[in-house]
């Protein structure tokens, strides 16, 4: 997967800039606040139609603008594509693909492959079981639109049964409990099954990529948190038994507290839990693993490799991880923010000022 051209009206900082890209390294360089992280921004934003900083589209439109636009071209196996999409100020976006207008998020999920890392996905690996929950279902629903509407729908269910739980009425709660629990274990079954794949895919590849970074030094290991059974039958079987002896507590909290909305990922390095008692350096090289395990996993199920957006990522590695880092990258498409480019590895590099691509 290959971007060629991304092109910015009124977003963030960018009044009307056209950027070209090349196939293998680009570096963006500029000093803080200039528009580098802003053009990552965008990239991912057409990725999976949200922003990795804000949920508030309205603050992706330039200051004193209504209407801002982002427009990348690209190239995949399946041929040339565009993708558009509109922010207004005062109603939600609107996306184009290929110029035709999409009715629902889900058809833009696997259209640009792409993955973000920046110095604060540390907290994928230090922060709460949310962090890596939304980590699986980001790359899912990129592999998966079926995953993506069954993440919705269960999303949908899970806030009815929770309003129901809230609303007190306990001849109510006795009539359609299982009602809401015969459709929320249905979604919930797919979803964890899914997640299960994609665990024992990062398994094998997050392990090697944390003995390449390590110098084969530290042995890191992966496992799902939550049901673990492959088979859906008794898998559904054991969330509608759950749903049951919990239904107590859920009626005291007045929300669900089983299912894959709970569930986490547990990481071991060296047998040590890094959420709780790895270094930062650990965690971060965690990350990173993570990460690179990702971009194997998606050239795997999709057959090519997504683009890899680096957002200031250097600064925050020793000399050695910058080295093993921009080795892997050279091999596709990679975006990568600094203040200084000073490496030894060809790249493309565009200087960024003020919202603005500079001529050296």
């Amino acid at each position: 997967m290959e971007i060629k051209s991304v092109q910015l009206k009124n977003f963030r900082n960018y009044t009307n800039e056209v950027v070209f890209f090349n196939k293998n390294l680009n570096v963006l360089e500029g000093k803080n606040a200039q528009g580098k992280t802003n053009l990552l921004e965008a990239v991912f934003l057409c990725a999976i139609g949200k922003s990795p900083r804000t949920n508030k589209e309205k603050e992706l439109i330039k200051w004193n603008e209504n209407l801002g636009k982002v427009t990348i071209e690209f190239n995949k196996i399946s041929g040339n594509k565009k993708i558009e999409i509109y922010l207004f100020s005062n109603q939600n976006k609107a996306v184009k693909i290929n110029g035709v207008p999409i009715k629902k998020l889900g058809e833009l999920m696997g259209e640009l492959n792409a993955i973000y890392f920046s110095p604060d996905e540390l907290k994928l690996v230090k922060d709460s079981p949310d962090e890596r929950r939304r980590f699986m279902d980001i790359d899912l629903s990129q592999f998966n639109k079926n995953y993506f509407y069954a993440l919705n729908k269960y999303n949908k269910i899970l806030n009815q049964r929770n309003k129901l739980l809230k609303s007190g009425n306990e001849n109510s709660i006795k009539e359609t409990i299982s009602i809401w629990n015969e459709q929320l274990s249905e979604q919930a079954c797919f979803i964890i099954l899914k997640r299960l794949e994609l665990i024992e895919q990062l398994k094998v590849f997050a392990k090697k990529a944390h003995f390449y970074l390590t110098d084969n030094a530290e042995e890191m290991n992966l496992s799902y948190v939550g049901l673990t059974d492959t088979n859906k039958e008794t898998l559904k079987q054991k969330l509608l038994k759950l749903y049951d002896e919990s239904l107590e507590k859920d009626l005291n909290l007045g929300y669900t507290t089983v299912g894959p909305h709970r569930d986490d990922i547990k990481i071991v390095v060296n047998n040590i839990d890094v959420r709780h008692f790895g270094s930062q350096g650990q965690q971060r090289t965690c990350a990173l693993s993570l990460k690179l395990a990702e971009l194997e996993i998606f050239k795997t199920n999709l057959g090519e490799y997504p683009v890899l957006l680096l957002d200031d990522v250097l600064s925050e590695l020793d000399k050695t991880r910058r080295e093993k880092l921009l080795t892997i990258i050279n091999n596709f498409q990679t975006l990568l923010t600094c203040t200084e480019y000073n490496l030894n590895i060809p790249a493309n590099v565009l200087k960024v000022k003020s919202g603005s691509i500079v001529k050296n």
